[in-house]
């Protein structure tokens, strides 16, 4: 076993939290909490279980409100009967030896109608991104938001806040805050998708407000070394996202302004496209952050084994966090210590519910014995 790589060395995280490797789970929207509820159940349970040996698993983005729905059978974490079934899936991590963060999440523009009883999606600004929502009816063209009005950004921090406390009575380890990918925050951050002229837009302090007002929330119902967030900072032209000239140092501003916190990690990811010809954006996120951030920063998108040693060994990041990997793998440390051969995830069982292309895939141990 080659248990001298830099992803298979141990971390601490702020407040004290010892994970066994740097090998995480990514976020990722799996679709199967198919009941009334949208509550996790034991598929859900299984599945995490399955996978405890990474160093930190993040749960697919979780709803933090009715409102902030926009994919359907996608779990949430703000009900009673939603936190019981988060119970089972942390129980079932823990017992294994693992730790887990949930990822607390708001789509908003990113949603349709159908999702609201009619009613539209919020957003910042009445501004349609153009983009394809995931109905109960199929894919259909998302509509024009409706702007938020201070009171719904207030409840909506309010959301964050309750979730958090939710999360801790489910027993997560911390949670992480969906601050990226063309979602409800990453629409204040941006200046195409944030036209508001109070206080929540304008200058780059304002555009960022709402994250900084979300995480003091967060912390009066949990340490704030319980809390995590990601962003995404080169994301253009997927998820309704323009960038401008301003996209960079925003993220900037932001990064560094977490430097006031002691949170838990920053997890960044690398662009989804090619953004080099694109002047005014990053297309190294971990090497141009990492001399901005003070604390622990976790890199995302595209890594491999091999990329995944080299970026903690140069220094960029301290962590890894792997997507589409962990589908197939369940036992992905196991195979990275061992060099095993990976497997290949079926693309067209990622969104569809049930067990299969989510619990079957099997280990190398089962591999063996079968």
């Amino acid at each position: 076993m080659n248990t001298d790589q830099a992803l298979l060395k141990p971390i601490t995280l702020a407040g004290g939290l010892e994970l066994k490797n740097r090998v995480w789970m990514a976020p990722m929207t799996r679709s199967r909490a198919d009941n009334p509820s949208n509550k996790p159940f034991d598929i859900h349970e299984k599945y995490y279980a399955q996978r405890a040996s990474s160093g930190l698993i993040i749960t697919e983005g979780s709803q933090v409100s009715k409102q902030a729905i926009g994919y359907i059978n996608t779990p949430g974490i703000y009900s009673d009967i939603q936190v019981e079934g988060w119970k089972g899936v942390t129980k079932a991590v823990h017992e294994k030896g693992g730790h887990i963060f949930i990822q607390l999440w708001h789509v908003g523009r990113i949603s349709h109608p159908d999702f609201h009883n009619g009613e539209l999606p919020l957003a910042p600004s009445a501004i349609n991104p153009h983009e394809k929502s995931f109905t109960p009816e199929g894919f259909k063209e998302t509509v024009t938001p409706k702007e938020m009005s201070r009171a719904e950004i207030k409840q909506t921090i309010q959301d964050f806040k309750n979730a958090g406390k939710n999360a801790m009575e489910a027993g997560f380890d911390g949670i992480e805050i969906h601050s990226s990918n063309g979602y409800l925050l990453h629409q204040f951050f941006n200046a195409t998708s944030n036209t508001r002229r109070d206080e929540y837009g304008g200058s780059i302090e304002n555009r960022a407000k709402i994250l900084f007002e979300i995480i003091d929330a967060l912390k009066e119902v949990m340490p704030e070394q319980k809390i995590g967030l990601r962003l995404n900072p080169s994301l253009n032209g997927i998820f309704g996202m323009t960038a401008d000239e301003e996209t960079i140092p925003t993220f900037e501003y932001i990064v560094k302004k977490l430097n006031e916190y002691d949170l838990a990690y920053l997890h960044l990811s690398e662009p989804f496209n090619d953004v080099r010809e694109i002047p005014y954006l990053v297309s190294k996120i971990a090497k141009h952050f990492r001399p901005l951030y003070h604390g622990t920063l976790v890199i995302n998108a595209d890594f491999d084994q091999e990329k995944g040693n080299k970026v903690i060994e140069e220094g960029d990041a301290d962590a890894v966090a792997f997507g589409t990997l962990y589908i197939s793998n369940p036992d992905l440390v196991e195979r990275f210590e061992q060099n095993a051969e990976l497997e290949s995830p079926d693309k067209d069982t990622f969104y569809t519910p049930g067990e299969t292309g989510y619990t079957d895939y099997p280990t190398l141990e089962e591999i063996k014995v079968g």
